[in-house]
């Protein structure tokens, strides 16, 4: 097999947002930069990203500080948020604005020429900036036009199989051609990290098929890092249910934040009964929870799920604010949503757990290594403020870049073990070979297994059961044909991905077992209640044979100036439904 090098100052594993945001904050930092992604760069999960991203520019409601964004942060994760990085995000956040808007992002204005901000769920005031419902694709397209003004090297397609790590340093990655099966030594003096999320991993889900399969967590656990919050994640509200091979597919929250209503079958605006101040702007964990409720107690419509209506606006209004919703449901069911409301249900959205970082500088544990985006953990807690994930891959984007553009610069000599290449190489090879598997009815096992047992709702026995479950799998794994042709080495990457899908869903089902109480987007039948004394992050290593090792840390402290604010509540938090 054809192997190249390719050397550089850092190296980034992902073109995301994050992903690019970090390039180009290495670069201008003085640093050679190479990118590189399993699918295009115009066409990561983060286009997907479509109701907008949240600074406090107080430019709708003058009231808004970042003190209060911080607020909202951290009651909306229930306590478990990181509070520093918090804290860095919410004050650099509308900096981050500034810049996307110098880079391109055509944000939309108020009749004065300000940045408009609509309301998402949960934020007290009209924080999040939008460019219509396509706020996601907006930023991809604006930062991928600064990397490609920039010149920086991009390969597009390639498929990161090891970080390459000796004596607790990482000096680069192993990766091949998904078409050619052509092989890459990428050497660097740093590494980031920024692949996404793991939510392909449930059956119905907002992620595409073969993104967000958790290899980025699979790739740090490999590498000797830590991952924690694994068990929160996020299920969104509103994902579309028919049909099949769309299902999971996001309604965006912004139909929630223009007015749209939920109703039963029995034409009931029923968040009435959850939470009556808020309504469909409670917290994303209450209203997925809802909406769970009410189609598991049988008032949900034909396809199992509820209705969102917004056909009370007029026509023009929703092709200005929802452009994108209007034309996705139009495309996939010939359904007009300025009159006829759209069937919805829960759908896995968002990873708040992943990688553990320092929240300065997005360091691993492993020196050299560095992660950004969907793949961390810190930030959400328990659960997700709509918008937020947006001004996470910006700003910390930026400061991995950085980081490591600055530790390259320090150390005296690039480090490689030919040893270490050797043994990615071998691990590689020994995939490819015949058997009575295949990937994919394995991939879509362990989504039938996360839904079922680890899901919306789950208990300690069903976790037990899915657990077992998932080990069967990973048995059958072993078994895996992988047989690359003429097509290309598809095949290798989705035996790939299965790995990296069974290894994160272990590390979700343990953590859910780990967490006895109910909490955010984590909810348990059999301990309902949320427990004082778990304000705890679950972190996952391995041990020296490969085995997921779990154990509990204490959240960090919050600055006493921060911590006075949510404990008196100076602030407002009018409406919010406390725990």
């Amino acid at each position: 097999m054809k192997t190249r090098t390719q050397v550089s100052n850092v190296l980034v594993i992902g073109t995301g947002g994050a992903g690019m945001r970090a390039a180009i904050a290495a670069h201008e930092a003085g640093a050679d930069v190479i990118m590189i992604g399993k699918r295009l760069m115009r066409d990561p999960h983060t286009v997907l990203a479509a109701g907008g991203i949240n600074a406090s520019l107080a430019t709708v409601d003058a009231e808004d500080t970042w003190q209060q964004h911080f607020v909202d942060t951290v009651k909306d994760g229930y306590m478990l948020n990181d509070p520093e990085m918090v804290e860095l995000m919410v004050k650099d956040a509308p900096r981050a604005i500034e810049e996307l808007i110098e880079y391109g992002v055509d944000f939309a204005r108020t009749e004065t020429g300000a940045v408009d901000q609509r309301y998402f769920g949960a934020h007290t005031y009209r924080r999040t900036c939008y460019a219509g419902d396509f706020t996601g694709r907006e930023i991809v397209y604006a930062l991928a036009d600064k990397v490609e003004a920039l010149q920086l090297p991009i390969v597009e397609h390639n498929y990161v199989t090891r970080l390459l790590v000796d004596e607790g340093r990482c000096f680069g990655a192993l990766a091949f051609d998904i078409h050619t099966g052509e092989r890459t030594v990428y050497l660097a003096d740093a590494v980031i990290l920024a692949a996404g999320g793991h939510t392909r991993l449930w059956r119905r889900s907002s992620s595409r098929r073969d993104e967000n399969t958790g290899d980025g967590m699979s790739l740090a656990l490999d590498a000797g890092v830590a991952i924690a919050d694994m068990e929160l994640v996020q299920f969104h509200p509103t994902g579309m249910v028919a049909p099949e091979s769309i299902a999971g597919t996001l309604v965006t929250e912004a139909v929630r934040g223009e007015g749209g209503h939920l109703l039963n079958a029995d034409g009931e605006r029923y968040m009435a009964n959850y939470d009556a101040e808020r309504m469909e702007l409670s917290t994303r964990d209450r209203v997925a929870l809802a909406n769970y409720t009410e189609i598991v107690e049988g008032r949900g419509g034909p396809n199992g799920g509820v209705f969102l209506d917004i056909s009370h606006r007029e026509k023009d209004y929703i092709i200005e604010k929802l452009p994108r919703m209007h034309r996705q449901f139009l495309e996939h069911q010939m359904l007009d949503i300025s009159k006829t409301p759209m069937e919805v249900a829960p759908t896995a959205h968002y990873s708040m757990g992943g990688v553990v970082v320092d929240p300065q500088t997005c360091a691993t544990t492993v020196a050299g290594l560095y992660a950004a985006g969907e793949v961390t953990s810190g930030l959400h807690g328990a659960n997700r403020l709509g918008g937020n994930s947006l001004a996470e891959i910006v700003v910390f984007g930026r400061y991995a870049g950085e980081a490591a553009a600055d530790f390259s610069a320090e150390i005296p000599y690039q480090l490689r073990s030919p040893a270490k290449i050797r043994a990615a190489h071998a691990e590689l090879d020994a995939l490819i070979k015949s058997g009575d598997e295949m990937a994919r009815p394995l991939q879509r096992a362990v989504r039938d297994v996360m839904w079922q047992y680890c899901g919306v709702i789950r208990s300690g026995e069903r976790l037990m059961q899915g657990l077992e479950e998932l080990q069967a799998i990973k048995s059958r794994a072993a078994d895996l044909d992988v047989s690359p042709s003429s097509e290309g080495f598809h095949d290798l990457a989705l035996a790939l991905d299965l790995k990296a899908a069974i290894a994160s869903a272990e590390a979700t089902i343990r953590s859910a077992l780990a967490r006895t109480e109910s909490r955010g987007a984590h909810q348990r039948t059999d301990f309902p209640d949320t427990d004082p004394e778990l304000v705890v992050n679950f972190r996952i290593v391995l041990d020296a044979a490969g085995n997921q090792m779990i154990s509990s840390h204490d959240v960090k402290e919050t600055a006493p100036e921060l911590m006075h604010l949510i404990d008196e509540e100076e602030l407002s938090v009018a409406g919010r439904l406390l725990e």
